[in-house]
């Protein structure tokens, strides 16, 4: 499973750095960076979470 981020409707929230920090990070701005494309099978529901509470949709999860 990989994670996409569209940081054109990020909202600088940071839900998802506080549900996955390890996954996420923020720019200068508070926009949404990806730290980590591909999500290893033990940390895919942390993930999905983070996903689930954006709170903009700017993340999604992808097969491969």
């Amino acid at each position: 499973m990989r994670v996409v981020a569209d940081r054109q409707i990020c909202m600088a929230s940071g839900m998802c750095v506080m549900t996955a920090d390890g996954f996420f990070d923020q720019d200068d701005d508070g926009i949404v960076l990806l730290a980590v494309d591909d999500v290893p099978d033990g940390e895919q529901r942390r993930v999905h979470n983070a996903v689930n509470l954006c709170p903009s949709g700017a993340l999604q999860l992808v097969p491969g």
